[in-house]
């Protein structure tokens, strides 16, 4: 009966959310040619939380802890594990007053309804992983804005997503050109719990009653002189997820 149940809330899971991206990619399209960058903003917060009511509907409940004040005029860089495609849209909801901006692989920059517009048109970047001096230069740059904006950027420095609650070692070189480009910036550990259980079916079916839980850390100063030590501290607080 547990399977039965799995594939019929996974069905209607993709009814609703598949519905969701058509209907946000023309709405997206409206508001920012005919409204610009705050209206296009809003359409996309909106849709996300959205998509965070259709996981309800798997019974998926997720928790964000976030008891740290973080500043609304200032740069941010959100350091954050990964482990499903579903990390994402409970991010962008929580993280909204922050304009947190994503560095995504290029791949996702065409063929996905509202997601593929959102990545080319909302700020964030894409970036060719195959390409890594191209791929760092495009960071610095984004960084660069970022900082002049006062807007976050969010990093998943290890890479690939975790399979297991098993953190990956961090890489360093993007960390290291977000720091040295947004100097003013302050690093904000956020820990993931779950979301790869979403994916251990290859998102189809999904388990059902999945409890996401998201945790944000106290924020880092960032110090040029000690860019190694900064990034295994954050490591070690992600991994640590006290």
């Amino acid at each position: 009966m547990y399977k039965v149940l799995q594939y019929f809330f996974s069905v209607l899971f993709y009814i609703c959310f598949g519905s969701l991206l058509l209907i946000f990619h023309v709405l997206q399209w409206i508001a920012l040619k005919g409204m610009g960058y705050n209206a296009h903003k809003n359409v996309v917060d909106i849709m996300n939380l959205l998509i965070l009511r259709c996981l309800n509907l798997l019974g998926t409940r997720i928790t964000f802890e976030n008891k740290v004040s973080l500043p609304l005029h200032r740069p941010l860089i959100f350091v954050v594990n990964h482990q499903s495609t579903y990390d994402i849209p409970p991010l962008i909801w929580y993280l909204r007053k922050h304009h947190a901006k994503f560095i995504s692989k290029q791949e996702l920059g065409k063929g996905i309804p509202s997601v593929s517009f959102n990545l080319r048109h909302g700020g964030s970047i894409l970036i060719d992983r195959k390409n890594r001096t191209k791929a760092l230069e495009k960071i610095s740059a984004f960084g660069k804005r970022l900082a002049q904006s006062n807007y976050a950027a969010v990093i998943f420095p290890e890479g690939t997503r975790s399979k297991d609650e098993t953190v990956k070692k961090f890489q360093r070189g993007g960390l290291t050109i977000l720091m040295e480009s947004m100097p003013t910036a302050l690093m904000v550990p956020i820990r993931v719990w779950n979301s790869w259980k979403l994916a251990q079916y290859k998102y189809f079916p999904f388990p059902l009653g999945v409890h996401l839980k998201f945790k944000v850390y106290a924020p880092l100063e960032i110090d040029l002189t000690q860019k190694e030590q900064i990034i295994n501290n954050l490591e070690n607080i992600i991994r640590k997820g006290d």
